[in-house]
């Protein structure tokens, strides 16, 4: 029990690769473990064993940050202008809309800060650890380097380890590799370069074991732990702008300095060429800005998304951060883990071998429905001797087996086959399974000794008493021991010779499809024998392999065919093996042909960023990762611009979820830590949700576009009315009042329509939008002027020939009201489709809500039309029936004439798309 320099360098560099010995000498210690009062001082010298919290800003900075908008810039101006203007009730409807815009923000912030506490919470709480010659339970937190910790089956890892003993001590790696088997662990050192799956000799911090016993020495506690590690790349990986908040930044930007162009324009001419009085001048002018600013814009493209945010969670997409739904629509790769995403993770059994035949199964999982056929007959076969024939090995499967299959309680029996719930091993319930398939049960027999599976022998045996008395021994494991152990094999009157070329050649066949290969053997064993050993286990009969595979979702398959069409590109990630990934990746269509490059984390490590970044794009398959290579794998992606989706499940999972721009947890099988992270959880866990997701992310974006297109007209042509009228020195058609109304009629009513409108034809056929660019291109601003002077040049002219009639201003101005509004009710129509013509039975079915908003504009419009109060507030009047004639002739016109643009634009890009190639 050393009581030396507890203020030695407490840290080991690569205790895997080190002997046992030559860490206790690195470490001070020795397998007897620390004294309390040397640990008292190791403590405080590294501090507990908890991962660190760090600073926070202030909340109230953290609020404020998210005002920092370009386009809560022009919210905040606009509220500005109504205070100037003394429109209170204005003004706080504004500043309310900006205040919840933070407030969602604010309250959806965080997932970083989240995702270290759900990567805290992971670790253990108690340790039963060798303090002062004798073993104690203290608190996990108060672990230090050196001290020895005693392992059980069930236990949380409370810190990093090198093990000293192992006596069949099997850990659950999977949150911190995403290896789906139990890592086997022993105290042989391994190789100063492996990876973090590959250490055997270490139990890490978080993990959980699920078989044997072991002891260990702590190496590494709190932030220096392979947990604290995932934790600073958490802190570092750093989030990124969307390309929508990019988009709209840039939008915003362009449409301040737009908007405060024309003004200081328009004051110059109203002041030199007009010599209009200062005083109406600004009034004027702010009237200007009033009608130009998009006030309802940040709360469109917010209320849009909330929208669709209801709409994909119907699809079993949970949204956690509103950016993210559009974002999803402009994913050009999918980086996706293996184990549980692309594949169900639950073993199966897909191949069986006998000396006599080989056999396929049908089934996935740990459902009991399928069958076993043999392999490449295409006529019928006996049913009876295919039973003899496999008998045996499914026996071997179902006896010498600790797992069991049972149906989950939370389904209910009514609803079909339902769920199925293994209680024990994976590979021990693929075989408990394909027992069931093939009709053999355990009835009847009786265990009577056992040699439990152990990593040096990598084989598991049982002694079982058959319902007559008889005894036999029965053996599973690795085929490379079992055939050591083997004289014999089962021919079809009894055992022949062991064929071990034939053996080793199934063995190699099964191993290129990607399985993880077992055998089965027996022997007779007599009535009267004693207790099952080791050494029993000779001269056996060598019955036949398994071949076992982590099967792929069907409709995963699927998805990934059509994402390709939709020009989204998948990676798969994982920690297994690259035989094993290859098979995956190829049976489920992300690679195809012989040519196919795997880059294993070794390789990857030896590659400098730029090396990687210049391979990135040609490699799809990705083996015996850790999360520093899945951070590296998506900052090189996003090096070529791509807007990259990660996909994943264990906390390994959330550094790379948190860089990627847009993280995809597993909500069943994912960790709470990898949740947190990520901006979208599948309920589901099907990687079919995400090309569903993808579908909707490209419905809500162009949604939104055709939303603003929709809605900088409104503006425009307000702003146009005002504008003409200063520059001739004419009477203003709308008073700053009347420019309120038409912008929250048509903001309230009608701009929200266009968020529920369906997806258009050949969403998923189309590539993805290229990242960055402008949320209104060129051709559309062009498009959206047009459209301005089309309604605005109507409205004056109405104002101005009624108002020429010598009727009262207040009438003609009631009538460029209605002219507005209705101008704008019949653009919406144009609005639906922006890519094809309106002038069809489609536009008048296939959103609802459109008809609910045209209703609701109407009637609003009748009130302030006809009621007195809202004459004398705003100043209308009551129109005869004659003056709505001319609004909606002039609005049918407006409908016909931007048709006829929208086909201009139609004809012209196709001229551009045939001349583009040459």
């Amino acid at each position: 029990m050393p009581e030396r320099d507890t203020r030695a360098d407490l840290t080991v560099s690569t205790p895997f690769a080190l002997e046992v010995a030559d860490v206790e000498r690195e470490l001070q210690t020795d397998v007897a473990g620390l004294t309390s009062v040397a640990a008292a001082a190791r403590l405080a010298d590294v501090g507990r064993n908890e991962l660190p919290e760090p600073p926070r800003k202030p909340a109230i900075l953290r609020f404020l940050a998210h005002f920092n908008d370009t386009l809560i810039y022009i919210l905040l101006g606009a509220a500005v202008i109504k205070a100037i203007m003394a429109d209170w009730l204005d003004f706080w409807v504004i500043m309310a809309v900006a205040i919840i815009n933070a407030v969602i923000g604010f309250v959806q912030e965080g997932r970083a800060e989240k995702a270290l506490a759900g990567i805290r919470s992971m670790l253990s709480n108690d340790a039963s650890v060798r303090r002062d010659g004798a073993w104690a339970t203290v608190p996990a937190a108060e672990l230090v380097p050196g001290d020895v910790v005693r392992l059980m089956p069930g236990d949380k890892v409370p810190a990093d380890m090198r093990l000293i003993q192992a006596h069949q001590l099997r850990i659950d790696e999977a949150a911190l590799t995403g290896e789906s088997q139990p890592s086997s662990k022993g105290v042989e050192p391994v190789p100063a370069d492996a990876g973090v799956g590959d250490r055997h000799s270490m139990a890490f911090s978080g993990t959980i074991v699920s078989a044997g016993q072991g002891r260990g020495i702590v190496t590494a506690t709190g932030g220096a732990t392979e947990i604290g590690t995932i934790q600073a790349l958490v802190g570092e990986a750093g989030s990124i702008a969307t390309p929508l908040t990019k988009q709209l930044d840039s939008f915003g930007r362009v449409l301040t300095i737009v908007i405060l162009g024309m003004a200081a324009i328009m004051l110059l001419i109203g002041r030199f060429l007009h010599d209009l009085p200062f005083g109406d001048l600004i009034s004027a002018t702010i009237g200007f800005a009033v009608a130009a600013i998009p006030e309802g814009l940040p709360a469109m493209v917010t209320i849009t998304l909330a929208i669709g945010v209801q709409q994909m969670a119907r699809r079993h997409a949970i949204t956690r951060k509103l950016p993210a739904v559009e974002t999803l629509g402009a994913v050009t790769t999918v980086c996706s883990d293996k184990t549980g995403t692309l594949t169900k993770n639950e073993m199966t059994v897909r191949r069986l071998v006998t000396a006599r035949g080989a056999y396929v199964t049908t089934g996935l999982g740990y459902d009991p429905a399928g069958e076993i056929s043999p392999a490449g007959t295409t006529g019928a076969v006996d049913a009876a001797v295919q039973r003899r024939d496999l008998a045996p090995l499914l026996a071997v499967a179902t006896l010498c087996n600790d797992a069991h299959i049972v149906p989950d309680p939370s389904v209910d029996a009514g609803d079909g086959p339902g769920r199925w719930t293994l209680v024990g091993e994976p590979t021990e319930g693929a075989l408990k399974v394909i027992a069931m398939k093939g009709g053999v049960s355990s009835d009847g027999a009786r265990r009577v000794g056992v040699v439990p599976f152990d990593s040096a022998n990598k084989f598991m045996a049982t002694l079982n008493e058959a319902s007559d008395g008889s005894r036999a021994i029965l053996v599973k494991g690795a085929p490379d021991r079992l055939l050591e152990r083997s004289r014999t094999q089962r021919g079809e009157r009894g055992p022949v010779p062991l064929d071990i070329p034939f053996w080793e050649g199934a063995i190699d066949d099964l191993s290129a499809q990607g399985l993880r290969v077992l055998a089965a053997a027996r022997r007779p064993a007599p009535a009267d024998g004693g207790e099952l050993r080791v050494d029993d286990l000779h001269e056996l009969e060598f019955l036949g392999l398994w071949g076992i595979l982590d099967p792929p979702r069907p409709e995963a398959i699927e998805a990934i065919a059509d994402c390709h069409t939709a020009g989204v590109r998948v990676k798969m990630i994982t920690g297994d093996h690259a035989g094993t990934a290859l098979a995956i990746a190829r049976e489920m269509g992300v690679v195809a042909g012989d040519d196919v490059t795997v880059l294993t984390g070794t390789e990857l490590e030896a590659m400098s960023q730029d090396q990687l970044a210049r391979v990135v794009r040609d490699v799809d398959v990705y083996a015996r990762t850790s999360p520093e290579h899945k951070i590296r794998i998506v900052r090189a992606l996003q090096s070529h611009g791509e807007v990259v989706a990660m996909t994943g499940d264990g906390v390994n999972d959330a550094p790379a979820l948190t860089r990627a721009d847009v993280g995809i947890a597993m909500g069943i099988k994912g960790t709470e830590a990898t949740k947190e992270a990520a901006e979208i959880v599948l309920a589901d866990d099907n990687f079919a949700t995400i090309r569903s997701a993808i579908r909707e992310g490209r419905r809500i974006y162009d949604n939104l576009r055709k939303s603003i297109v929709f809605l900088l007209p409104t503006n425009g042509a307000q702003s146009l009315v005002i504008l003409v009228a200063i520059v001739f020195g004419l009477a203003l058609p709308l008073t700053p009042v009347q420019v309120l109304w038409i912008n929250m009629v048509t903001g309230i009513t009608l701009s929200l329509a266009l968020a529920y409108e369906p997806a258009e034809r050949g969403i998923m056929t189309r590539p993805p939008r290229a990242p960055g660019g402008s949320l209104v291109n060129g051709r559309e601003l062009g498009f959206v002027l047009v459209v301005s002077a089309l309604i605005g040049g109507a409205a004056l002219a109405l104002f101005y020939s009624v108002a020429a009639t010598g009727v009262d201003i207040a009438y003609a101005r009631t009538e460029a009201v209605t002219m507005l509004a209705l101008g704008q009710l019949a653009y919406l129509f144009n609005c639906r489709f922006l890519t094809r013509s309106s002038l069809t039975p489609d536009v008048l079915r296939g959103n609802r809500v459109i008809w609910w908003s045209a209703g609701a504009l109407i009637a609003v419009q009748l009130v302030y039309t006809y009621a007195p109060f809202m004459n004398d507030l705003f100043g209308s009047r009551p129109l005869t029936l004659q003056s709505w004639l001319l609004p909606i002739a002039l609005s049918i016109v407006i409908f016909l004439a931007v048709e006829g643009l929208k086909e201009l634009r139609r004809r012209a890009e196709r001229s551009t798309t045939r001349k583009g190639p040459a």
